[in-house]
């Protein structure tokens, strides 16, 4: 996968579009913030299945990417699992890449 996406997530980071952690994720995907959640591979088949089935009832695009270690190291972070990214234009470049 090409990893040019890294750096577009530490931007956005940066620009403070991110949100992390599993309860706050899933807060913004229910208010309808969340334009795109990413997804460590490697994060538990409970977390996987719970983010899944709200993005999918609320009609949010879902990535996975490689692993908790890759998306930390992205925010700039230790291990993340989700992120969501609450920017428009962040989130559709992001889906363009990671497509």
């Amino acid at each position: 996968m090409n990893n040019q996406w890294l750096s577009l997530v530490g931007l956005a980071t940066r620009a403070r579009k991110t949100i992390t952690g599993e309860d706050l994720v899933l807060k913004e995907v229910r208010a309808g913030k969340a334009k795109l959640v990413l997804i460590a591979e490697d994060a538990s088949a409970n977390t996987r299945k719970k983010l899944h089935d709200k993005c999918s009832y609320y009609n949010i695009p879902i990535r996975t990417v490689e692993n908790r270690y890759e998306l930390g190291r992205a925010l700039g972070k230790d291990a993340r699992v989700s992120v969501a990214i609450v920017d428009e234009g962040f989130a559709n470049k992001l889906l363009s890449m990671l497509d």
